[in-house]
């Protein structure tokens, strides 16, 4: 299909010179994903500046058969925001529809729209002394609706849920042009199907997020962050239910890496100190959190804590921050993995979760079989193990040509890693989404009923099939 030079001028005509652009050199930045892997062409790229021009353009593509490829800050990490090579669809920017619409200190929700930045929601609701709950390492550039469009978590999904925990009202606009607005919260609502959440997780493909109504919390008075030296990712994983057991609602994050890991990050941040002096096998990054009213107690109650982990000999070392900018320096560490690895050569990266209670196991197993089976390459997992969610990367062997491996040797390891993991009652996406990265493998190993479901509420909303093609159904 070629997409009709009469859509093009209506388009402009709607949206005017800023809404809509055919130059190819303001379009290309936006053509091809964060992680490089896929690129696409596009016919224009729309960027509305309200619900009611994103409503009119949706209209008019519905009416021509033109495809549309939301896109927020285009941080996404499975090509879940690129258009595909034929240039028919446009790509639709949020970006422009980015203002803070309310926030209300009482209730503590904000209302925005879908291209707030996540850093500056962070920075507004921070000067009414409260706080969004969910961070990120693209924090500067994803916006709010490309993280419900894809249930995005982080690193406080532990205590606070991903997403779709934090999503208390929607705004979007549906394949044929209308407005689903559903902003305002009721905290008991049954009225049928929470219709919000079919469009969150959903990737653009039943409707477009426009705006939102979100959770907010008190703002942190105090933290304490641990950085915890451990014998194994069991010893973590006990280390964890223990934090759990004496800091309850307070332990606010609990990350872990291997000792690999470590050293990658320090060989990337030369002026980076180790945290312990020795070496150990595993690492925990802890973080617990205090309000207002128990923030005198933090730093107590953490040594109490940390001295209980000690006496059980579910650590071998740790250090606790003195100051925030400690504190900063022991999350620069976690957050630099992924940028160090990428200096280490070319990889497969997978997004899984499995049973919290089996991740240990997990790994241990299955780790020692990729490399096994793929000789000269290196497990690693690392990430988010409260919340059953690591970011299990293969490094490939010295390799001359690394995209060449990562599309056969690499497309290979994915699909043994998405095996095991479906084994072990997981799932090949834990918080990344599906985009194109992952959809034939979805197909692959999906339950057939589930897909079944995914793909009759698809075509009940999109029947045409005109929102992000090829991607996730």
């Amino acid at each position: 299909m070629t997409t009709s030079t009469q859509f093009l001028e209506d388009a402009a005509a709607r949206l005017g010179p800023r809404g809509l652009t055919r130059d190819a050199e303001l379009m290309s930045p936006w053509l091809t994903d964060w992680r490089g892997r896929y690129s696409g062409q596009a016919c224009a790229m729309a960027s509305p500046a309200s619900t009611a021009e994103l409503a009119e353009l949706v209209r008019l593509c519905a009416a021509h058969g033109v495809p549309i490829v939301p896109q927020g800050g285009n941080s996404g990490m499975s090509g879940g925001a690129t258009p595909d090579e034929t240039g028919d669809a446009i790509l639709l920017s949020l970006r422009r529809m980015n203002t803070i619409r309310d926030i209300d200190a009482d209730a503590r929700r904000v209302t925005c729209e879908a291209g707030v930045v996540l850093q500056t929601l962070h920075e507004a609701v921070e000067e009414k002394d409260l706080r969004f709950p969910l961070t990120l390492g693209g924090k500067g550039s994803a916006t709010v609706g490309g993280l419900i469009s894809t249930n995005a978590g982080g690193c406080q999904v532990l205590r606070h849920g991903s997403m779709r925990a934090l999503v208390l009202g929607l705004e979007a606009v549906l394949a044929d042009g209308q407005v689903f607005s559903m902003l305002t919260p009721l905290k008991k609502d049954n009225r049928g199907f929470d219709l919000k959440q079919l469009l969150i997780g959903s990737e653009g493909t039943m409707g477009i997020v426009t705006a939102a109504t979100l959770k907010l919390m008190p703002a942190i008075a105090d933290r304490v962050v641990i950085w915890a030296g451990v014998s194994s990712l069991g010893a973590a994983r006990s280390l964890l239910l223990h934090c759990e057991d004496m800091a309850g609602d307070a332990l606010e994050g609990f990350e872990v890496m291997p000792q690999a890991c470590l050293e990658a990050v320090l060989k990337h941040l030369p002026s980076a100190r180790p945290p312990l002096v020795e070496s150990h096998p595993w690492h925990a990054l802890i973080e617990v959190v205090a309000d207002r009213s128990s923030a005198a107690t933090l730093r107590e109650r953490c040594e109490g804590m940390m001295a209980a982990a000690f006496d059980k000999d579910l650590v071998e070392d740790a250090a606790m921050s003195t100051s925030e900018a400690q504190a900063e320096a022991f999350w620069l560490l976690r957050e630099s993995v992924a940028p160090a690895e990428r200096e280490r050569g070319p990889a497969v990266q997978h997004d899984i979760s499995v049973p919290v209670e089996k991740m240990p196991d997990f790994v241990q197993t299955t780790a020692p079989m990729i490399e096994a089976e793929w000789p000269g390459t290196e497990a690693v997992a690392f990430g988010h193990l409260g919340d059953g969610n690591v970011h299990y990367h293969i490094i490939a062997p010295h390799v001359t040509d690394g995209l060449a491996w990562q599309k056969t040797e690499g497309k290979a390891i994915s699909r043994r890693v998405h095996d095991l993991v479906t084994e072990w009652g997981g799932s090949i996406s834990a918080e990344h989404g599906i985009g194109q990265l992952k959809r034939d493998e979805l197909v692959r190993l999906g339950d057939p009923v589930a897909l079944s479901m995914l793909r009759a509420v698809k075509n009940a909303l999109d029947p045409q099939g005109l929102l992000n093609p090829g991607k996730l159904v």
